[in-house]
């Protein structure tokens, strides 16, 4: 038997802090495109006697942190579709239909822009540079790519989206679990800085290409939140939900 409530409104959403932030992210790695700061962090990893990344080979970094952890995220992502395929036909989650969707979207969007606008983009990665022992010129993210015959593919980071992607668990559990949801937060940007940090020891991207994946991540999370989920006061409606025996 079901009987039907009212889906709770959405805790305040504070534009300014959620775009805010962002934005000020975006600006100021725009203005520290017209410093070094991306080559000189870049070269704390690099080492010059052995010309090159000090985790360039390392087994931890390549086959745990970066292909193992990615699996366990992918595994995660599995889950997510067959509970919100579940959702339709158990009662017991059909009242988290729309959560386990807007959690699935998020997820499918954080990772699916990458490869698109890596192409786009052909940002060479730092292992890829005469400054670290290869071949390829360096330009900043918004100059004119030197011709090569070998575009990059390191602008936005990959494996860093995969930790930043998980930014869905704080949307998805904010109304209804706020206090688990800051500890999501909290575990999505540490899982993310550490993929970002791994790959940039391997010399695999910048600083600042892990930062800009960072703040895409966050806004289409944040938008899929808005769309699917975020209901003001006004706008709370019902739903199903299994009345108890």
């Amino acid at each position: 038997m079901v009987s039907t409530t009212v889906r709770p409104a959405s805790r305040p959403l504070n534009f300014w802090v959620c775009l805010g932030v962002p934005a000020i992210a975006a600006i100021t790695l725009l203005l520290l495109e017209l410093t070094s700061l991306d080559m000189d962090i870049a070269k704390l990893f690099y080492d010059p006697v052995a010309g090159d990344f000090i985790g360039r080979h390392s087994h931890f970094l390549e086959d745990i942190v970066h292909d193992k952890a990615k699996q366990v995220v992918i595994a995660f992502s599995v889950f997510s579709i067959v509970g919100f395929i579940a959702s339709f036909f158990v009662e017991r989650l059909k009242p988290f239909k729309r959560e386990l969707g807007c959690l699935v979207l998020s997820l499918a969007l954080s990772t699916s822009f990458v490869t698109p606008m890596k192409a786009v983009t052909a940002v060479q990665c730092p292992w890829s540079l005469e400054q670290f022992g290869g071949h390829e010129t360096y330009s900043e993210l918004l100059s004119p790519r030197p011709q090569t015959d070998k575009p990059g593919r390191c602008w936005p980071g990959g494996h860093a989206a995969t930790g930043f992607t998980l930014f869905a668990l704080f949307f998805v559990l904010r109304d209804r679990r706020p206090k688990l949801a800051r500890k999501a937060f909290v575990f999505a940007f540490t899982l993310g800085s550490i993929f970002s940090i791994s790959r940039m020891i391997q010399g695999a991207h910048f600083f600042s290409h892990n930062v800009w994946t960072a703040i895409f991540c966050w806004l289409i999370c944040l938008g899929a939140y808005y769309y699917v989920l975020y209901r003001p006061a006004s706008k709370a409606q019902p739903v199903a939900k299994p009345a108890r025996a």
